[in-house]
């Protein structure tokens, strides 16, 4: 099987209101629904029946709905850079640890979903059979998907959504180095353009090279254009930076990407370069969280997407299985299945999110606390002794 590729407290009792960032949650929520739509599309019989009546769509959620990928690793860049580097300097001063707690808030949960894809696979074996069905896993092969290097170990990836959390890995392990880098080959003078520079380089260096050539596509390089978008996309739009700076950054940041369409025109890589532009004129605006409406529910959707995202294909191919052994082929019947598929899959991601991600994310980060406070109380009393 070949697999396609918070609140901050007042003075009062009450803590203020929680800002969300409404576009880039609106981007998530519809993105994480066209990559379900996808592989609903891609794998398992449902599509191929349902195909006879609405052969646009299904050919449509085949080819292109999982460009939708691009969204995912430009505001991926974009977060990063929020995250590591607001101000675009040089400042990571532990990149071990940085990595790490990336590697922690990834794989805990993933490696729950893939555990689940695993028990899905052996469910839908019972009552169908098709390429979408992973066959047992090897130890070498659950090993690979913890370390999240099943792609560059050359293994079979367990689930459709496996390679990506592997790359999005690989991809802030990548911006961290390139953040923690500048301090150490160059003078205080130069550091605050040596990490744009940086991202500039290795972004140019995938757009007009790496991501020309499908044989790095388990590689970050293979990537990092669409996330070195974000990221120049979160820098430029600093309100704070002088116009001329933003505009240099801006010229950083379309440059390649507009010689590298020029030479070899990729629709991924332009609708990264739309999405990073949008991110660049409205990503840093947020609204005040609410819990109804239309804004609710999108917040609620973008807060669980990763959890869809993670959940969906072992969701997918049990309900395929279900319709394939216990509904009749009628077209009509398996678009309904489809139906069901993805509003399974979302149902599915709400309760992972609420049961392993939420939960698994406070034990870490519960544990992190307890550490950076025993390390703190080693270190005074070293330096007391």
């Amino acid at each position: 099987m070949k697999f396609i590729h918070g609140a901050v407290p007042t003075s009062g009792s009450q803590p203020a209101p929680q800002k969300q960032f409404v576009l880039i949650n609106l981007l998530k929520a519809g993105s994480a629904q066209l990559i379900v739509l996808h592989h609903l599309a891609f794998y398992g019989p449902m599509s191929d029946h349902a195909r006879t009546i609405m052969p646009s769509l299904i050919d449509w959620l085949y080819d292109y709905a999982r460009i939708a990928v691009q969204v995912f690793l430009v505001i991926g860049g974009f977060l990063a850079a929020k995250s590591l580097s607001p101000q675009g300097l040089p400042g990571i001063a532990n990149p071990v640890q940085a990595i790490w707690r990336r590697y922690m808030k990834l794989a805990p949960p993933f490696i729950v979903a893939m555990l689940l894809a695993i028990l899905a696979s052996a469910v839908a074996s019972l009552w169908m059979t098709d390429d979408s069905i992973s066959a047992p896993p090897t130890i070498g092969q659950l090993i690979s998907h913890v370390l999240l290097l099943q792609g560059v170990l050359g293994y079979e990836s367990l689930s459709a959504g496996a390679w990506y959390v592997a790359i999005d890995f690989q991809l802030y392990a990548l911006m961290t180095l390139l953040l923690w880098l500048p301090p150490r080959v160059a003078g205080k003078g130069l550091q605050a353009w040596l990490a744009p520079a940086l991202v500039v380089i290795g972004m140019s260096a995938s757009l007009l090279y790496f991501n020309r050539d499908a044989d790095w596509d388990v590689w970050a390089p293979y990537f990092f254009g669409s996330y070195g978008l974000g990221a120049l996309a979160w820098w430029a739009s600093d309100p704070k930076r002088q116009p001329g700076t933003s505009l240099v950054l801006l010229l950083m940041m379309v440059l390649p990407a507009a010689v590298a369409l020029a030479l070899d025109f990729r629709s991924r890589i332009a609708v990264a370069v739309v999405v990073a532009g949008v991110l660049l004129l409205f990503g840093r605006a947020r609204l005040v969280f609410c819990t109804g409406g239309v804004l609710g529910l999108v917040n609620r959707v973008a807060t669980i997407s990763f959890s869809i995202f993670l959940v969906h294909f072992p969701v997918c191919l049990v309900v395929n299985a279900v319709f394939e052994r216990f509904v009749f082929e009628q077209p009509y019947l398996q678009a309904v299945g489809m139906l069901v598929a993805w509003a399974a899959s979302v149902a599915a991601g709400a309760v992972f999110f609420h049961s392993v991600e939420a939960p698994l994310g406070k034990l870490f980060a519960k544990s992190s606390r307890s550490l950076h406070r025993h390390a703190l109380a080693s270190k005074a009393s070293t330096l007391r002794g």
